[in-house]
Order: C-alpha cells, then structure tokens, then sequence
C-alpha cells in the first residue's frame, strides 16, 4: 500500500501571526517591508474503500479488501520581495491510515502484523517566486514521505513563461525522489539463501520525472493544454512480499522479480469547454507507454453544471484500459525459466470505469455558512469497477480558506 499528521503547531503559528519579512538598512525609501499574507489553506478529508480477489501478496487469488482515512492540510502565504517579485510559499502536512487485509498475509500465522495496519505521513515544502514584468516563475520544492517499510526524499525544480495576455503558458518541471525499500519476504521465503535479497535488507530506488506543459486560451469559450510527462526509474521495482507461483508440479513460489530499470512515456491532451453561463465540460486523454509492454488510454469526461451563482454539481467519468506488462501471468501459470515474474493484476491486462458525482458551494466574498474566511467546500463521491472484479468507494471533502 503505497498511499498516505504531523502536529499542526507551526501551521497555528502562521495561521495566528503573519510573520514579518526582515527589514532592510539598503534603500528603505525605495523599498518598503511586507509582511507574509495567507493566500488560501486547503483541508482535504478523504474515505476510500476497496475489494477484490486477485492480491498479489497471495500470489494473485485472495482478498484484496482495504480501507483508507487520508487526510491533507496545506497552507500558502504569500509576499513581496525588494524588486517586487511576488514570492509563494506552500507547506503541506498529509496521513493516511489504511488497514490492508491481503498485506497481513504475508506471514498468515499472525492475528495482525504491522503490514495490516499502518500509518503514511507526507510533509511538503513548496516555493515560486513571479516577475511579473518578465512573465516568468521560478519554483522549487521538497517532499518526504514514510511507512512502515518505506521512506523516501523528493525534490523538484519548475519553470513557467506565460504572453502578455497570459493566454498561453509553458511550463517545465523536473522532479527526483530518492526512495528506500525494507525488504519484507513471505513467511515460508525467509530462511531460503538468497544473496540479492534478505529479510531486512534496506534496498534504494531512485526516480526522475521531467513534466512538459504547454496551455493555450483559444477564446473566451475554448481552452486547451497539451502534456508529456516522461519518466525513469532505478533500483528495486518488485514488492518482494508479493509471491508468485510456478505452474512446475510442486507449485514453487517466489517472490516478485521484476527488472531493476523502467522507462515511462505519458502524453496527453486536456480541453475545457463553457457552453453558456450554466455548463462547463472538462475532457481529458491520456496514452501512456512503458518499457514493461504496458500501452494504456485514459479518458475523462466531467460536465460541470452551474445550479445557482454561488452552487454547482459535476458528474466525473473515467474509462481506462492497458495492455499486460510482458512479466504478468496469472497464478500457476509462470515457468520456472522466467527471469522476471509477477501475479500483480495491476500489471495484467483490464479495463476499468469510474464515474462519481460532485457537489461544490463557492462564495469569495461572504463566505459560507456566515464565516468570511470559508471560501469554498466540496463534496465528491467516486465508484470505480475493473472487469477483473476489483471495485472501490471514494468519499472526498475539500474546504479551502481565505
């Protein structure tokens, strides 16, 4: 599970003091000093819940039955710096707390492990700073994220240039995480002589991202942004507790065993449309390439209806499908020979739908509920079904204060 607070006392003290910038002895008629204004705080509150009967920790077949609380606070404040640049500074503090029933089997004589319930913390640090007058912004961030066999660094730089009217922008953007990986064996492999992978074993795994973007406003009613997000990555690819078995007369199991390199080729196209003052229509296609044998399409669909000036409600849908990873195969159905192996069905071959429904209250200048400082709050539910029998629940709620 690979999904994801920590005390809140530095977000109390930017939410109950704005931090004054330091003062300058060069040039203080020409320059006067700001204080740290808070932009907007987000609060993201989510429930999901799954079930299934192809877990990989059992080899393919068994339950994949999980709940998921996933919780997210994340700040921005804003200021200005001597050559009025405006400067943003993001800090996010997320958890989720899941209970996985398919990961408990990876030593079945246990009433619970630490893999059946678990707890994954995110920090993030964010910066961008704007020229206004070059039209271009600079940003910058840091991230963390850890569980009970994982933690990993990441780091990200960007770039965006946007014309004069700001109807067309391109963005850059490069990331890197640095991830370590406890090795967790099945049970009955742990004691079996393996020089590459031994119980407790910390393992690395690096990963770069270089995202492109290039929007355009084609007029007052048209908008359209074209993205190619490449990917690359190094080190331990396989969940080792994930068993696999042979379809030899013993049934041999092992663990996962995938390559130690994978490239990603993601591109894709989204287009907003407004048709009149009551209906919105966001689309989104994306076709997705790796070197695992894996081709995928993606499409979204999401209407949005305006029911009043303050009130709207949108019907998501999504339809994706992938080819299977070329190392897949099914419980029982892997030969000895294999070099690479796995029964993990999110590498097999499926379709899956997901439609949802949403609903959203937005006032910038009373605010909601008779509080000023509330701006916005949304509600969304999402049902997702593969043809594999996997299905889920998402419940989200999204506040955000200015």
């Amino acid at each position: 599970m690979k999904r994801k607070v920590f005390t809140v006392a530095f977000l109390a003290f930017l939410l109950g003091h704005k931090a004054k910038a330091q003062e300058t002895t060069t040039d203080s008629s020409a320059y006067k000093k700001t204080k740290l204004k808070i932009e907007e705080v987000n609060f993201i509150s989510s429930y999901y819940t799954q079930d299934g009967n192809n877990s990989a920790v059992t080899g393919g077949r068994g339950t994949e039955k999980l709940t998921d609380v996933a919780t997210t606070l994340d700040i921005k404040v804003s200021r200005r710096d001597k050559k009025n640049r405006k400067q943003l500074y993001g800090f996010e503090l997320g958890v989720d707390s899941y209970t996985s029933a398919s990961s408990d089997k990876i030593d079945p004589n246990t009433v619970t492990s630490a893999s059946y319930q678990d707890v994954r913390v995110y920090p993030s640090l964010s910066f961008s700073s704007e020229n206004e007058e070059k039209r271009q912004i600079f940003s910058s961030g840091v991230s963390a994220s850890t569980e009970f066999d994982y933690f990993s660094l990441g780091a990200n730089l960007g770039y965006t240039k946007y014309s004069k009217n700001k109807n067309t922008e391109f963005n850059v953007k490069g990331m890197a995480f640095f991830d370590t990986w406890k090795i967790i064996l099945p049970i009955e492999l742990r004691n079996n002589p393996n020089p590459n992978y031994k119980q407790g074993d910390l393992k690395p795994r690096t990963s770069y991202n270089l995202g492109l973007t290039l929007s355009q406003v084609m007029n007052r009613n048209f908008q359209i942004a074209f993205l190619v997000d490449i990917g690359y990555q190094k080190g331990l690819l396989a969940t080792k507790f994930n068993r696999v078995y042979f379809n030899d007369p013993g049934a041999t199991v092992k663990s996962e065993n995938l390559p130690d390199t994978r490239f990603k080729l993601p591109v894709g196209m989204r287009a907003n449309y407004f048709l009149g003052d009551h209906l919105i229509l966001r689309t989104f296609y994306r076709y997705y390439w790796d070197n695992w044998n894996i081709n995928s399409h993606t499409i979204n669909i999401e209407p949005t209806i305006k029911l009043t000036a303050f009130s709207s409600l949108s019907i998501p849908y999504r339809y994706y499908t992938q080819t299977a990873a070329k190392y897949f195969q099914p419980i029982f159905q892997h030969d000895l020979a294999d070099e690479f192996f796995t029964s993990d069905f999110d590498l097999s071959a499926f379709s899956s739908n997901m439609i949802g429904l949403g609903y959203k209250m937005v006032d910038h200048n009373k605010g909601l509920f008779n509080v000023k400082q509330i701006n916005s709050l949304e509600v969304r539910y999402g049902f997702y079904n593969r043809n594999n029998g996997l299905s889920s629940h998402i419940i989200t709620l999204a506040m955000k204060f200015k």
